[in-house]
């Protein structure tokens, strides 16, 4: 009876240990949206983030709890010297309604198991993954460079700081997009190559937002995808406060419908 008294206690020790490795943080919030000419709605949002560890591996489970407890994601990640393995244990379940969104036709299986092997060479680092792409990276004279080597889709991307901007330039597969990111007296001002203009700057202890975002054109449909529809360009406005109770709330006015939405949201 002793042994066994001595072995439970062993036990419960040996799971609090393992509790202590396991962290939890989350975030909810509550949106009315009066929507313009159309009917007001109110959403709701809460997910929690579940991490636990094990000396080098990492499981992670996120989970959205605004209506039933439904999983979002599993990853599992480890590493064994200079090996790194990634194991995606979640299948999305796809909308596949053609609603101008540009969903997935059919449902695909997403899971995955990703091997990884990096090596540094000089001040590069090479990584070789199991579906054949070849990954080289550094940072040379402040300029960090990525380029991904895969069959047919070679993807480059450069990211620098100059002259007090940030700069991100990529090319994906000959397509190529940018953003530059500066601060001017106080105000955060970013660019990007789809005529996208933000400004934020805060505001007698709020922080005011705006944003202009361009004209998107249709995207056709695929073999794989649904047509996206067209989109007019618009700006959008948003008023944001922290609130001694922890919360956020912000205030965001849109001209693409004429809608004001409210939402209270916190972080933990």
């Amino acid at each position: 009876m002793k042994k066994l008294i001595a072995l439970f206690a062993v036990t419960t020790l040996a799971s609090t240990g393992a509790l202590a490795s396991v962290a939890l943080s989350g975030s909810a919030s509550v949106t009315y949206d009066d929507n313009g000419s159309g009917a007001a709605a109110t959403s709701y949002d809460a997910d929690l983030s579940i991490v636990g560890t094990g000396g080098g591996t990492t499981l992670t489970v996120g989970l959205d709890v605004d209506a039933d407890a439904t999983i979002t994601g599993v990853d599992l990640a480890t590493t064994i010297g200079p090996v790194t393995i990634a194991a995606d244990m979640f299948n999305t379940d796809e909308s596949n309604v053609d609603d101008g969104d540009g969903d997935l036709i059919t449902d695909t299986d997403d899971r995955s198991v990703t091997v990884s092997l990096d090596v540094p060479i000089g001040d590069a680092t090479v990584g070789l993954k199991d579906n054949g792409d070849v990954v080289i990276s550094g940072t040379f004279s402040g300029v960090t460079i990525t380029h991904t080597i895969q069959d047919g889709d070679d993807e480059t991307a450069a990211t620098a700081s100059i002259a007090g901007m940030d700069l991100t330039i990529t090319n994906d597969a000959g397509s190529s997009t940018w953003s530059i990111g500066t601060t001017v007296s106080g105000v955060d001002l970013t660019l990007d190559s789809e005529n996208d203009v933000t400004a934020a700057f805060g505001l007698a202890g709020n922080t005011l937002t705006v944003t202009h975002v361009g004209s998107r054109a249709e995207v056709a449909e695929t073999a794989t995808h649904y047509s996206t529809s067209a989109v007019a360009a618009y700006t959008t406005a948003a008023i944001s406060r922290d609130l001694t109770s922890g919360a956020t709330l912000t205030a965001t006015y849109s001209s693409l419908d004429d809608s004001l939405t409210l939402k209270a949201a916190v972080t933990f």
